[in-house]
């Protein structure tokens, strides 16, 4: 299926297009290994800010061998420190948009998951890797810092002994000590990330959306919260999404025996 147009039009190093309620958005540099410049960033902001009608669920992949080599360093070489502030905080606007968006966000990971790349895929709701992939933040050996939210996002997931030793060191994780890590939810044979991306995302996407509203939006913000606020939002969030009309019916069709028996899988 060609690549849908959207307004505001993707950059070209985006194309995205519609498996039914799922929307696939793709990485198209591959001859730059995926390398994040601006209008790529910027693009990434327009579309998680207003995600196009219809779509409940996103599956973000990349085309070519490598998910994301991280920065496009020409960018950097000639900046000044204000830019170099401005823009890092443009690539955090743009992954918020992305992780407290309205729709849920499986990222399919290959190859080089990189600098910037892992920041974005950091940024994702779940993430599904192959053989191939290998996680790496060479930041350090570069003269440079994180800048896309990585030092925020990845200690939570990852711990700050291992983001520290990944930025001080060099090293890199492969697709299996990185799952093993923490940084993919899924680990599936080679060439198998975009279909159980896209197979995880339709599942998501026949989720009540006022659920997957409070799990996106709600749940990462309790799990950073004090324990008393925490039970607080929890017991508004689960009494709002519990008295909308869809969740009520599908109770009744759970109590009724009407509903699909879960994968649990």
């Amino acid at each position: 299926m060609p690549p849908e147009p959207l307004s505001p039009a993707l950059p070209p190093s985006l194309a995205f297009r519609r498996d039914g309620d799922v929307g696939i958005l793709e990485l198209t540099r591959a001859d730059k290994r995926n390398a994040l410049d601006t209008p790529t960033v910027l693009g990434l902001q327009a579309f998680f800010s207003a995600p196009p009608a219809g779509v409940r669920a996103v599956v973000l992949c990349a085309a070519g061998d490598h998910f994301s080599a991280g920065l496009d360093l020409n960018e950097v070489s000639d900046r000044s420190t204000t830019d170099g502030i401005a823009n890092s905080m443009l690539w955090h606007r743009a992954f918020e948009a992305l992780e407290y968006g309205s729709v849920p966000v499986v990222v399919a990971l290959h190859g080089a998951v990189v600098g910037g790349g892992l920041e974005l895929a950091a940024a994702c709701h779940v993430r599904v890797a192959e053989p191939s992939a290998f996680y790496g933040l060479p930041e350090g050996q570069r003269g440079i810092f994180v800048g896309g939210g990585g030092s925020v996002r990845l200690p939570r997931l990852i711990g700050t002994a291992r983001v520290m030793d990944m930025i001080l060191t060099g090293r890199t994780y492969d697709a299996k000590d990185g799952h093993a890590a923490g940084i993919s939810q899924y680990l599936v044979e080679a060439g198998e990330s975009r279909a159980k991306a896209v197979e995880l995302a339709h599942r998501i996407a026949a989720n009540a959306p006022l659920s997957n509203f409070a799990i996106v939006h709600a749940l990462p913000r309790i799990g950073e919260a004090p324990r008393e606020i925490g039970y607080l939002t929890e017991a508004l969030i689960s009494a709002i999404a519990s008295s909308d009309p869809q969740a009520r019916a599908r109770v009744n069709d759970f109590l009724e025996k009407r509903a699909a028996k879960v994968d649990v899988r």
